[in-house]
């Protein structure tokens, strides 16, 4: 949408309804945008490319802001859906679709360290855990908070993170690359079904039905 400098820009924060914290807000011409992620100065490359594939291939109105220490990427909100606490974020994500893609990555780790061993499954987890800190996830912070990514249930005792829909897309084209480097191919975590059989039959059918809606999601649908 649009490529911005600071000066440019307003950044103010407004009081999440529902949270303790101040939530970013960037106005440009009369229209308000929420932070999606921050990109350190030397990776700008990185940025623009996120921020192109999220105009040019998800239609999402977003503004990639060009600053001299680091770039952001921001999407278009309307402030009453922050400020009333009964609607819902645009950009808000059904629990079920994160619970879906963590259940596929962690059918990844534990192929890793079944078929791999367990130095390969530590390797996993680091270079995992670098992607995270890498792309900006929130709620990832520490290496217990990302192993128990990798390793507590989803569906039953995980407090799910506060992830938005691009981070998902992020994080299932960033995974399935690293299982191509771990296994040579892409016949990993297969039998999906399998995978997800923990969550409810509608839970499952709204997932699978969400993941085939893009290219990053039907390369693990098709397992």
């Amino acid at each position: 949408m649009f490529i911005l400098k600071r000066q440019d820009v307003e950044i103010t924060s407004i009081q999440h309804p529902k949270k303790d914290q101040q939530i970013p807000i960037l106005s440009y011409q009369g229209q308000s945008f929420r932070l999606i992620s921050l990109f350190k100065a030397e990776q700008a490359e990185e940025a623009r490319s996120f921020w192109r594939d999220l105009t040019d291939n998800r239609g999402k109105a977003c503004v990639l802001l060009e600053e001299p220490d680091r770039y952001s990427v921001w999407g278009k909100i309307r402030l009453e859906q922050l400020s009333n606490e009964d609607s819902k974020d645009e950009d808000a994500i059904t629990p079920s679709f994160i619970q879906g893609c963590l259940l596929l990555v962690q059918a990844l780790y534990f192929d890793v360290e079944d078929l791999l061993g367990n130095r390969q499954a530590k390797s996993f987890h680091k270079d995992f855990t670098k992607l995270l800190q890498k792309r900006n996830f929130p709620n990832t912070d520490s290496p217990d908070a990302t192993k128990a990514l990798l390793t507590v249930d989803p569906v039953k005792k995980l407090p799910l993170p506060s992830w938005r829909e691009v981070h998902l897309y992020t994080l299932l084209q960033e995974v399935h690359h690293l299982g191509e480097e771990y296994f040579g191919n892409s016949n990993f975590a297969e039998g999906i079904d399998e995978i997800l059989e923990s969550m409810s039959s509608a839970d499952k059918t709204q997932f699978m039905a969400w993941l085939n809606q893009f290219p990053e999601g039907k390369q693990w649908a098709i397992k």
